[in-house]
């Protein structure tokens, strides 16, 4: 219990000295970019892919229950499609993609800056290396991440009507008015509070992890491992915990 909080402690210290005001912005600005080129870019392709195939089985599972209901149109399945891609599946599981592809890809690059001693060279040369190393990673992060989501919600949203039109369940008419229908803008403020913290929880434990690494390959490997568990738990936690208070 004490190195867990010991742990705790130091990450906030950490997060503190991440979030101090830049020497040179510039420098600053062109990492922060490259950041959100590899987080953003880079995670498209596979939260395209899953988000597709999500809002697919959403609506195939929902028609196929509902089907033997004549009581329930079959239209609600395009509102059943969108809540559940805006509120849980498209923050929730692209967040845990994510911390499987970026947390870890964090971790292991500022583990390795720091067992080659690529940080304790910046920090002699005067560079606030908590802040150039660890800032621009979670402000990439928190940028990209809630653009990642509304591309899922809307391929989620196309994967359902696709998949009911192929199987015969709807027509595109009847699932566009269920989309369309009660539509809520809190349900997007939800969606998009979910994404901010789902990206800060994961960008800032990777590098955590990362950078207080101690040892060599072995022990990077572990920080890596730690990461991706350690934000997946979280994020479900966080999860949990907004949807009971704002929901």
């Amino acid at each position: 219990m004490e190195k867990a909080f010991a742990a705790l402690g130091e990450y906030l210290l950490l997060m503190y000295a991440a979030i101090s005001k830049p020497e040179k912005a510039r420098m600053y600005w062109l990492e922060t970019m490259r950041q959100c080129y590899n987080i953003g870019v880079g995670s498209l392709p596979i939260i395209a892919i899953i988000s597709l195939f999500m809002g697919a089985v959403t609506a195939v599972q929902f028609a196929y229950q509902l089907k033997s209901l004549n009581l329930v149109p079959m239209w609600w399945i395009g509102a059943i499609v969108r809540k559940s891609m805006i509120l849980e599946l498209a923050p929730t599981l692209s967040a845990l993609l994510l911390a499987g592809k970026v947390g870890s890809n964090i971790a292991g690059e500022l583990g390795t800056m720091r067992i080659s001693e690529q940080i304790d060279a910046y920090e002699i040369m005067g560079v606030n290396t908590s802040s150039y190393l660890i800032a621009p990673k979670v402000m990439g992060a928190v940028f990209m991440f809630p653009m990642l989501v509304v591309i899922s919600v809307f391929l989620g949203v196309l994967g359902g009507l696709l998949a009911g039109m192929l199987g015969g369940f709807y027509t595109s008419t009847e699932y566009v008015r269920g989309v369309q229908d009660a539509m809520k803008s809190y349900d997007l403020f939800i969606m998009f509070i979910k994404s901010v913290l789902f990206a800060f929880i994961i960008a800032s434990i990777a590098c955590y992890k990362g950078y207080t690494v101690k040892g060599g390959a072995v022990e990077i490997g572990d920080a890596s491992t730690q990461a991706v568990v350690q934000s997946s738990v979280a994020v479900i936690i966080v999860n949990f915990l907004v949807a009971f208070l704002l929901l």
